[in-house]
Order: C-alpha cells, then sequence, then structure tokens
C-alpha cells in the first residue's frame, strides 16, 4: 500500500432489504434505498456521494443478485465507481455482511479503515458527518471499534439507544466510552432517556480497521470467520462484481453486527453526532425529512391539498392525481398499483398491510409494477386472459438475451428509437412505427444500437404468459 499520512477510510455500503415499512414505494423487487425519497437522488447515490472526498477510499457495495445492475447504473449517474462489488447468494443480516467486506479489504488494504454505513439513511449534513468519521478515525485506526451516537431529538421508541458515561459526553466532539447498548424502550422509558441526557441513538454506523474487527470476530464470532472466509476465498469474478461462493455462505449463521460483535466487545467507543439523522423508517419519517410546510403538509407534484394539515400527499403517476381534503395529520402514497392511506402515528403498521397482501397472494406486496432489468425496463400497460401488452425501454447500447418461449408469441410495436431484432436466422432494423411478429418458439433477441432510448410495445399472447416461461442461449449480463 502507498504510505500516506493517515490509513484511507473505504467506505462498506450495505444495500440488502426490502423496506416494507414505505410500501407501496418500497417492496422486495426495488427496495427503498434506490429510490428519491427525500431530494432528486435515490437514498443509496446519496450515501454514496455523502461518504466520499478527502481521505475515503471507492465504496465496497454488498448487495444481493437481483440488485447488481441498480446499484452500478446509480454509481455511474453519480460518477461514482465502486471498489467492489461484493453480491450475497442470500441476506445473512450484517454481520456476515461486514465480515465478508473485512476479509475482500484485508487483501486489498489490510492496514485501511472500514465504515460501514446502510444505504437508506438520510443525514443532510454530509460534510458535519464525514468530519466527526474524521475525528473518530485515530480511535479506529488504534484499535477501537467505533459506534456513530445520534443525538435524540425525541423520545423514540424504534431505535436501540447508547448509554454514556454522563450528560457532557454526549455534547463532546471526540469518541467516547460506552457503558452499555439498550434495547428498543418503551414509551415511558423513551422519555426517560431523553430526560437523561447522557444517552443518543444507535444509529447502525461503525468504523474499526480492517485487522479490528477481524480480531473482534475471532474472539467473539469465531464459528463465522471459515465459511465466511471460504465464501470469500472461493467467489468469482463475474462482469465487475464479485460472487461470494454459495455453499459456504449458506453454512454461516445469520447474524447482526449489534449481537454478534458490538455488544460482546470491549474496546468500544462513541462518536456522538448531533447534524440530524434519520433511518426513514416509516412514512411518519419520510415526512418529517421532506420539510413540511406552515400548515405542516407535504404535497408532491399530482397531488393537491385542500384545507388540509400535518399530512404527506404523495403521487407517484403523472396520469393519477391524488387530491387530499380536510386531512389531519394523515399519510396517503399512491402508485399505479396500490395505495396506502393511513393515520400518520400509525404509519408503522404498513408492514402489516404487506403481510396481509402476502397472505392473499397479491403481487403488490412484493412486485413492483415497473421491472427493471440491467438492459432497461418494462412494465405492464394491460393483463388479460390470454394476452399482455407491455412498454420495455432499452437502454443505449444493450441487449435483451437471445431468447425463446414454450408458451406464447410476441409482437414488437417500435414507438421510439431503432432496435435490431433477431428472429431465428433473420437480423434487420426496425425504426419507428415499425413492427415485427415472434412466432412461438422462434430464437429471438432485440437489441438497441442508438444513442438514445429505444422504446416499443410488446403485445404477447398464449396459453401462459410467466416472466419464467424463457430459454436463454445467450447473455451479455449473464443471467440463468
Amino acid at each position: 500500500m502507498t504510505e500516506t499520512a493517515h490509513p484511507t477510510i473505504h467506505p462498506v455500503i450495505l444495500c440488502g432489504g426490502s423496506g416494507t415499512r414505505l410500501w407501496p414505494l418500497s417492496r422486495k423487487s426495488y427496495p427503498k434505498q434506490f429510490t428519491a425519497l427525500v431530494g432528486d437522488e435515490s437514498l443509496f447515490q446519496a450515501s454514496a456521494r455523502r461518504l466520499s472526498g478527502e481521505g475515503f477510499g471507492a465504496p465496497v457495495v454488498l448487495t444481493g443478485e437481483p440488485f447488481r445492475f441498480i446499484v452500478m447504473e446509480q454509481l455511474a449517474a453519480i460518477e461514482s465507481a465502486p471498489r467492489g462489488v461484493l453480491i450475497e447468494p442470500e441476506g445473512r443480516n450484517t454481520a456476515p455482511a461486514v465480515l465478508a467486506a473485512a476479509l475482500w479489504l484485508a487483501e486489498v488494504d489490510p492496514e485501511g479503515l472500514m465504515l460501514v454505513a446502510p444505504s437508506d439513511h438520510v443525514i443532510p449534513d454530509g460534510a458535519a458527518f464525514r468530519a466527526a468519521v474524521r475525528a473518530a478515525a485515530p480511535r479506529a485506526a488504534a484499535g477501537d471499534l467505533v459506534t456513530f451516537g445520534i443525538r435524540p431529538t425525541r423520545a423514540e421508541t424504534g431505535y436501540g439507544w447508547l448509554e454514556l458515561q454522563e450528560p457532557g459526553h454526549a455534547e463532546a466532539d471526540a469518541p467516547q466510552p460506552l457503558v452499555r447498548f439498550v434495547e428498543k424502550p418503551d414509551a415511558e422509558t423513551a422519555e426517560a432517556l431523553l430526560a437523561a441526557g447522557h444517552y443518543l441513538w444507535n444509529g447502525g454506523l461503525f468504523l474499526f480497521s480492517v485487522q479490528g474487527i477481524i480480531a473482534a470476530f475471532e474472539a467473539h464470532a469465531p464459528e463465522m470467520i471459515a465459511p465466511v472466509r471460504a465464501a470469500v476465498e472461493l467467489g468469482e469474478a463475474d462482469l465487475g462484481f464479485t460472487r461470494l461462493a454459495a455453499e459456504p455462505w449458506g453454512q454461516v449463521a445469520e447474524d447482526s453486527i449489534d449481537y454478534a460483535i458490538m455488544e460482546k466487545a470491549r474496546n468500544l467507543a462513541v462518536m456522538p453526532f448531533a447534524a440530524g439523522w434519520s433511518d426513514l423508517g416509516d412514512w411518519q419519517a419520510v415526512w418529517q425529512e421532506s420539510g413540511p410546510d406552515g400548515a405542516g403538509n407535504v404535497v408532491t407534484d399530482h397531488a393537491t391539498a385542500l384545507d388540509c394539515e400535518g399530512s404527506l400527499l404523495r403521487s407517484e403517476n403523472a396520469a393519477q392525481e391524488l387530491v387530499g381534503i380536510g386531512l389531519r395529520d394523515m399519510i396517503a402514497v399512491a402508485m399505479p398499483d396500490a395505495v396506502v392511506v393511513a393515520p400518520r402515528g400509525e404509519s408503522q403498521r404498513v408492514k402489516e398491510a404487506v403481510a396481509a397482501l402476502k397472505s392473499r397472494k397479491a403481487r403488490q406486496a412484493t412486485e413492483f409494477p415497473v421491472d427493471h432489468r440491467p438492459w432497461g425496463w418494462f412494465e405492464s400497460l394491460v393483463i388479460g386472459e390470454r394476452f399482455q401488452v407491455k412498454r420495455i425501454v432499452v437502454k443505449p447500447g444493450a441487449a435483451l438475451s437471445l431468447q425463446s418461449h414454450h408458451h406464447r408469441s410476441e409482437h414488437w410495436i417500435v414507438v421510439q428509437g431503432t432496435a435490431r431484432v433477431t428472429v431465428d436466422d433473420d437480423v434487420r432494423l426496425v425504426g419507428e412505427n415499425e413492427s415485427v411478429y415472434i412466432p412461438l418458439g422462434a430464437v429471438h433477441r432485440m437489441e438497441n444500437p442508438g444513442k438514445v432510448e429505444m422504446v416499443l410495445i410488446e403485445v404477447q399472447t398464449g396459453s401462459y404468459l410467466g416472466e419464467d416461461d424463457i430459454i436463454r442461449y445467450e447473455d451479455v449480463y449473464a443471467r440463468k
């Protein structure tokens, strides 16, 4: 490693999870970190931008198979190139993910520091947070495990808390000793913690040296070392990603970094942070972080509030106007395929609604109306008993896989740009207002050879129209 005055701080961004409490905008197929909930950038993009600058290395991202190309696309949009993207075969909570990143970084920069951060938090003052990280870096470099404690602004029952030795420590601008972790309290206990003055929220943000956290796992969770190390060492490079090996990864116990390491270690420190933070855990938090107007309302485009107070009105579809009349402290969020309405104080219960929808096997519980793919995206416009109409958008230079179907035929009508279409041995260019027919069983592919997005309307007809009716022969994205 090149010698520097201070070790490099490597951001490790944890980019998994389903975010059911922010349904319908956040779903299993497209969770909240990829959505612009507050501001113009997605939460993931804002995190990557915030964790950059002098002293910081390029980010290391841990994510799942379905999101790998979304990660790369969103980083490219903010001109950020990752140091590495590790693909977890399945979610095993934060402890195995952190250990995998540490073992991977040990081969890259064994003397470096790791800043572990979720991808879906909001910290409005990025400069203040980077200053707090730099202030904590000497303690981390010395071997301590540093967690960031957030100055509390209310008696919050949805967060864990951190106890410091005395009230003055919560005001400090340097890391302080940690007395203990406090589990999520009830309302009465939370009021007492807030009044005491020497408790902070546990923000789920950590800074430690690569060697320091590996040593902590060896001391407190040694059973994780061998399978995670094998998953890293047997991992395969794939289109710029590192796929952790599935077999050893499946042997790792599911556990959080808090339970596996932080609550057992003794070399802990807390860096107080008072410049604002939210985990955007529910719609009430989104309302709060979005800056309510003088009447306490947050109203997005395509929404109108008449005689409303303290309410969030949000429509995600230009073709769907949302109107609230006489609402008080309400949440109303409208998507093309789903709407949620609830008192603002009950917004934590949205996850119960998702569970109810799952029990009814409603696709809206988990599936986003827009299906993002590495080549672009598509949405279903009309679904009938034996037909489906889709809008498909293909990015410049992108190509779908060479494929065939057992149960359906397709008609493609190009409405923007030019498509290069393969049907068996025939390859042709199809321009705007031109169409092509794909018979059942034909081997086919569409590509966008142009410099602008290509848009087409696809009409499918057949006995079965599911996305799993596909045989892939060639695929530049290495999908199965």
